[in-house]
């Protein structure tokens, strides 16, 4: 029992040294990553009016109800 305690002891001291800091960079109390475009922005050319009609078909379809037509 001893010896398996011996032979674990360093398995149980390695298992946190694989952990990689997911942390964003800051420099001067900014997020120095790169800035994440809207969807409305890149697909719509910034016609939010468009995007959210678009996204309000989307879920229209997505309903079984709507769909079904009794």
């Amino acid at each position: 029992m001893k010896r398996i305690l011996i032979l674990c002891l360093p398995l149980a001291l390695l298992a946190g040294c694989l952990e990689v800091d997911q942390h964003p960079n800051w420099v001067h109390g900014m997020y120095a990553g790169k800035k994440d475009d809207r969807p409305f922005l890149r697909h719509f050319h910034n016609d939010k009016l468009s995007w959210w009609g678009t996204i309000s078909n989307r879920n229209m379809n997505q309903n079984e109800y709507n769909r079904a037509n009794p």
